[in-house]
């Protein structure tokens, strides 16, 4: 009876081992697809590439079909009404925007449109990850109202005191994976930088609610 479980401990021992190692988490746990599309964009809007992939693993890992029953769609789950007005603001031509769109499923449109709208609300709420997370899960409106109403500064920084359960764990897997991938994929080639308003041209709308 002893042995046999000796036996089991060190075989978990040998799975935790095993599980452990950078190499088998990177491909199995941490995947890093679309990996020079996330590099090229969020270098572009200027916004953490490793917070992008988490946004992204968090909302489809890494589907390109994914559909919310909301009708959120792809790899960053965006709305097609979300969408239009990140076009709008990013001065697109009318018959490009209804391609982009209607082509939501396309990664490299999906991605160019999910980093820019995080690197949007990252500069609306002063750099703050926790309320630019959960401005992109439950909606800018509703994390203005919560700051509101609970006297939330913008350096809150308590995932624990987010009152939809949904958009609570929302937030604290994106920061968890977030932190995964800085530690498996480096973090020396990343310098963040402040968020020009005028490069990414975008109007603040600070009360519409997406």
């Amino acid at each position: 009876m002893i042995k046999k479980f000796l036996t089991i401990c060190a075989a978990l021992v040998a799975i935790y081992f095993f599980v452990s190692m950078p190499a088998i988490q990177k491909k199995f746990l941490y995947p890093f697809p679309y990996r020079s599309m996330v590099e090229s964009y969020s270098s572009r809007w200027k916004v953490d590439k490793f917070l992008a992939v988490a946004v992204m693993k968090a909302e489809s890992n890494f589907s390109e079909d994914a559909h919310s029953r909301s009708g959120a769609v792809g790899l960053m789950q965006i709305m097609p009404e979300t969408a239009a007005w990140i076009a709008y603001q990013l001065g697109e031509p009318p018959e490009q925007v209804a391609d982009d769109i209607k082509n939501l499923r396309d990664p490299e449109t999906n991605i160019r449109y999910g980093t820019w709208y995080l690197a949007e609300l990252k500069a609306e709420f002063k750099g703050n990850d926790v309320l630019a997370l959960a401005a992109y899960n439950a909606g800018r409106g509703n994390v203005h109202e919560w700051m509101e109403k609970n006297h939330w500064s913008e350096n809150f920084s308590d995932a624990d005191k987010i009152p939809y359960a949904e958009t609570r764990d929302y937030v604290k897997r994106v920061l968890h994976c977030r932190e995964k991938y800085s530690e498996l994929y480096g973090t020396n080639d990343f310098v963040p930088v402040p968020i020009a308003l005028h490069e990414l041209r975008f109007a603040r709308l600070k009360n519409l609610s997406l």
